[in-house]
């Protein structure tokens, strides 16, 4: 059973204030039509023009001779007003005493008629036995010489159909209903988006700042627990590099200590095998050292030149007089971090270089992402293993060996760095032989 908790700041409680916020706003809008309909949307009679005719009409019976007055008002009847003469009331055929109406009443009738007395009566549908097909307003007045005149509009034709303000109405009570819950939407939905947004960026920059309480009460709580969360990663992630630097820092005494006890090696052969051992940890541990600095000095995301940048790389090998092949746009704008993305591709670049041929960079972008491709033309990598090399430290031994100077930390740098935007890179190898290195980054 879901309760509805009205005393503190939760959804529940702000769907229940949008949908009485939305009745409330109905109604306001109702009640402004129904205002305003008393000037356009149906007027009261004084201010369509009725009256004048009747009056006009009334002037011109009296005038006539009685033998032509049921010729005349005949005449006179139109499909918005029915003109009826008779010399006695009786023969009107009315339900009974109308409601009596004086000229001050209806200021039009006094201009026009008040040189004489006049007796008016006023009826209403209502006035008339239900389903009386002569239930109709209808106005009698008694002329001068005693005869009697009736007018009757077949419906109420002034203002707008019955159809038409319910329609109105209608409109104004979905439009009421869709504002309102507009403004509802959004302001449950603006804490949803900046939540999901910080935790975008969080994936992205384990040092994010924690996101502000904002929103209803659950929106609250699944915030703390997420600041809670980054907290604790965040200090887990710190003590971890801090642990590991430290080792790696610590593991170069006793190897230089190692060293040292090999110059008295006598063996010429166990002392080469010694010394290459301890300068292949020595290489591994510097490359660890310059991994767990790069994770830890992230750079400020920024706007930059990606295609400029891919460029600029290209050209500083061919100075070298080394060909790398480049394709994609002139211009590409980019918002991250141009020097961890510069290392990425610059890892992917030399590996191609050692191990293959043919390096080629391309570039291109869609609505949604945008993509970096570095392939080359080699051995490739087992299938087996296109995961496993971005493990710290693996090396395929088809491929690395100890003269290269590689100790198995590039890729996983170049994926640290990717990460780091947002970002994947994934490997795949070539048709026709080579690999593909692809860096997909978020448009």
């Amino acid at each position: 059973m879901i309760r509805l908790d009205l005393r503190r700041d939760s959804i529940s409680r702000r769907i229940a204030l949008t949908i009485i916020a939305a009745m409330l706003t109905s109604v306001a809008l109702n009640v402004l039509f129904v205002q305003m309909a008393g000037v356009w949307a149906r007027p009261p009679l004084t201010q369509t023009g009725l009256l004048e005719q009747i009056a006009v009409t009334t002037r011109t019976l009296e005038a006539a001779p009685p033998e032509l007055r049921p010729t005349l008002a005949r005449a006179a009847s139109n499909p918005l007003l029915e003109v009826q003469w008779s010399r006695q009331r009786a023969d009107l055929q009315l339900p009974g005493p109308g409601a009596r109406i004086t000229l001050e009443e209806a200021p039009p009738l006094q201009r026009l008629l008040a040189d004489s007395p006049r007796q008016l009566e006023g009826f209403q549908p209502s006035d008339w036995p239900a389903d009386s097909p002569d239930a109709h307003y209808k106005l009698v007045m008694q002329i001068n010489d005693g005869s009697w005149l009736a007018f009757t509009p077949p419906y109420r034709s002034w203002g707008l159909s019955s159809a038409m303000r319910f329609t109105i109405i209608g409109v104004l009570a979905l439009v009421a209903a869709l504002l309102v819950a507009w403004v509802g939407t959004r302001q449950l939905a603006g804490p949803l988006q900046r939540f999901a947004r910080a935790a975008r960026r969080f994936g992205s920059d384990f040092r994010a700042p924690p996101i502000g309480l904002e929103g209803p009460h659950e929106w609250r709580q699944a915030i703390t627990a997420f600041n809670t969360m980054q907290a604790q990663i965040q200090h887990f992630v710190a003590e971890r590099t801090q642990m590991l630097a430290a080792i790696s820092h610590d593991l170069r005494a006793p190897l230089t200590r190692m060293r040292l006890r090999g110059e008295f090696i006598d063996d010429p052969e166990q002392q080469r095998k010694l010394f290459r051992d301890v300068d292949e940890m020595q290489s591994m541990i510097t490359a660890a050292l310059g991994f767990f600095r790069d994770e830890t000095r992230l750079e400020e995301t920024t706007p930059f030149d990606l295609a400029e940048l891919l460029q600029t790389l290209v050209d500083d090998y061919r100075d070298q007089q080394i060909n790398v092949a480049f394709e994609g746009p002139a211009n590409l704008v980019f918002n991250g971090r141009p020097l961890g993305l510069k290392r990425a591709v610059t890892n992917l670049l030399e590996n191609a270089l050692k191990y293959a041929r043919e390096p080629e960079v391309q570039l291109s972008s869609s609505a949604h992402n945008i993509v970096i491709e570095i392939s080359d033309r080699g051995p490739g990598i087992p299938e087996a293993s296109l995961d496993q090399v971005f493990m710290p430290f693996f090396r395929l031994e088809s491929s690395r060996n100890r003269d290269t100077g590689g100790v198995g930390l590039g890729l996983s740098s170049a994926r640290s760095a990717v990460r780091e935007q947002g970002g994947e890179l994934l490997l795949s190898n070539r048709q026709g032989g080579g690999l593909v290195a692809r860096i997909e980054l978020p448009r």
